[in-house]
C-alpha cells in the first residue's frame, strides 16, 4: 500500500485522494472535538485517548512498518514537542471557555498560519483567488466565534483568557501541520510516520496524568476506556488522513479543507445537542464552505 500511495504523489489521482482525505479529516476532526465536551475534563479525556492510540499504534510501529531512518528521529522529537504544546494549549482553552467559542477561533486562525508556514518551508504559493478563499473561510469561522461569543451567558469573565489561548492553539495547529508534513515527506514510508507518530505522541499526556493524579485512574474507568477507544480510532483516521494528504498534495490546501470541520461541528451540535443553527450561522457556514471551494478551484 505504501508503494501505491507514493506512486500517486504529484499526480491528478493523488490530488483527488488528498481532497478526499482532507474532507474525511474535517468530518472526523469535528467529531473528535465534540468528544472533548463530555463527562470528563479535557485533560482526562485527552489522556484516555492518547493512551489508547499509543497502544493501538505500538504493534504497527514495532512489527509492521519499517523503522524510521536515523536522521528522522530528531525530526520526530521536534514534532513531539510541538504536539505536546498544542494539546496543553487546547485543553487549557477548553477549560477556560465554551467549546462553541473556542473551537471556531482555533480552526479559523490555524489555516492562515499554515498557509504562511507552508510558503516558507515548502515554497508553496497561493494564487490571489485562493487567498480570497482563505479570507472567506477564516472570516466565516471567526464570524461563528463572534456569534457564539455574543450568546455565551456563563464564565464571561474568563472569555478573554480563553480567546487568547484559542489563538495560541491555532498557532500550534499551523506549526504541527507544517512540521508534520515536512517529517512525513522526509520519511521513506509514509505509514512509518503515521505509526510512530501515534505511538510516541500518545505517551506524554497519560504519563503526565498519572504523575498529576499520583497513579489514580479516572472514574468510572469503563466510561473513560470507551471514550478513549472511540477518540483514538477517530484521531488515527483524522490526523493520519490529513498527514497523508499533505504528502500527496499542497500542505496549505489540505489544511484549509480540513477547517471545514467547523461546519460539521455545528451540524453535530444541532443533531446531538439540539443547538439551533439559524439563518446567521447558516450564512456563516455557507461562507466557510464557499471559501474552501474557492481555494480548491483557484489552484
Amino acid at each position: 500500500m505504501s508503494e501505491w500511495l507514493i506512486s500517486l504523489e504529484g499526480t491528478d489521482a493523488g490530488k483527488q485522494l488528498a481532497l478526499a482525505l482532507a474532507l474525511m479529516a474535517a468530518v472526523l476532526h469535528a467529531l473528535f472535538g465534540a468528544l472533548q465536551k463530555g463527562r470528563f475534563d479535557p485533560f482526562t479525556t485527552r489522556s484516555a485517548i492518547d493512551a489508547t492510540y499509543a497502544l493501538l499504534a505500538l504493534p504497527f510501529a514495532f512489527f509492521v512498518v519499517p523503522w524510521p531512518e536515523p536522521d528522522v528521529w530528531p525530526l520526530f522529537a521536534i514534532a513531539w514537542v510541538i504536539h505536546v504544546g498544542y494539546k496543553v494549549m487546547q485543553a487549557s482553552a477548553y477549560t477556560m471557555g465554551a467549546y462553541t467559542v473556542v473551537y471556531p477561533v482555533v480552526r479559523g486562525t490555524g489555516p492562515v498560519f499554515t498557509v504562511i508556514g507552508a510558503g516558507i518551508l515548502f515554497g508553496e504559493h497561493f494564487a490571489p483567488l485562493q487567498w480570497l478563499g482563505v479570507g472567506l473561510l477564516a472570516a466565516g469561522i471567526l464570524g461563528l466565534a463572534i456569534y457564539n461569543l455574543r450568546h455565551v451567558t456563563s464564565d464571561r469573565a474568563r472569555l478573554p483568557m480563553a480567546l487568547g489561548l484559542a489563538v495560541m492553539t491555532g498557532g500550534f495547529v499551523a506549526a504541527y501541520t507544517t512540521w508534520d508534513a515536512f517529517v512525513i515527506r522526509a520519511t521513506a514510508d509514509p505509514f512509518t510516520f503515521v505509526a510512530w507518530f501515534f505511538f510516541l505522541d500518545g505517551l506524554a499526556f497519560p504519563i503526565g496524568y498519572l504523575i498529576w493524579k499520583r497513579g489514580k485512574l479516572p472514574e468510572p474507568i469503563g466510561a473513560a476506556a470507551k471514550l478513549g477507544f472511540i477518540g483514538a480510532v477517530t484521531a488515527i483516521f483524522s490526523f493520519g488522513g490529513i498527514m497523508l494528504a499533505t504528502r500527496l498534495d499542497k500542505v496549505g490546501e489540505a489544511a484549509v479543507l480540513r477547517e471545514t470541520s467547523v461546519v460539521f461541528a455545528a451540524l453535530i451540535a444541532w443533531l446531538f445537542w439540539g443547538e439551533k443553527v439559524g439563518p446567521r450561522r447558516l450564512s456563516l457556514m455557507a461562507m466557510i464552505a464557499l471559501g474552501a471551494v474557492v481555494v480548491e478551484m483557484g489552484g
